[in-house]
């Protein structure tokens, strides 16, 4: 029988949760970084942001971050962008829902952007009647049934 020449397991490698609890200070934007929400995950530490300065960019999740902190569709983060590609990003920070309000109560943030939603963008002021999909039968075509 093999024995096991390592510290512990997979329960060792995940370590504590203890940021959680405390309140970090929020994090601005300097130059060089820009804030933006993920579009979409894409795997392989590697996702799909919309930049606040309207440009959507491929970003790389750095490996500090890397499967410790879980970055899902519709979060708000900070991404330090690159001199030499400009469609491509480093996701520096993600921040929490109470941060991502303070910022757009700040005013970093615009006005348009959509916090805590699932994926960004996924209703326009044009669909919001669009929520009446039922037909209205006559009494007359009741009758014919």
């Amino acid at each position: 029988m093999p024995k096991n020449k390592g510290k512990g397991g997979k329960n060792r490698k995940r370590g504590k949760n203890e940021a959680d609890d405390e309140k970090r200070e929020l994090i601005f934007k300097e130059d060089g970084q820009e804030y933006a929400q993920v579009l979409r995950m894409l795997g392989n530490g590697r996702c799909e942001a919309m930049c606040i300065d309207g440009t959507k960019r491929l970003c790389h999740i750095r490996g500090k971050m890397h499967k410790k902190v879980w970055i899902a569709a519709g979060d708000i983060v900070l991404v330090g962008l690159r001199d030499y590609q400009d469609d491509k990003a480093d996701v520096i920070l993600k921040y929490m829902p109470d941060e991502a309000r303070l910022l757009k109560a700040y005013g970093e943030l615009p006005e348009s952007t959509r916090l805590n939603e699932g994926i960004a963008g996924g209703l326009d002021e044009e669909d919001e009647g669009a929520g009446d999909d039922y037909i209205e039968f006559e009494d007359e075509d009741i009758d014919k049934i």
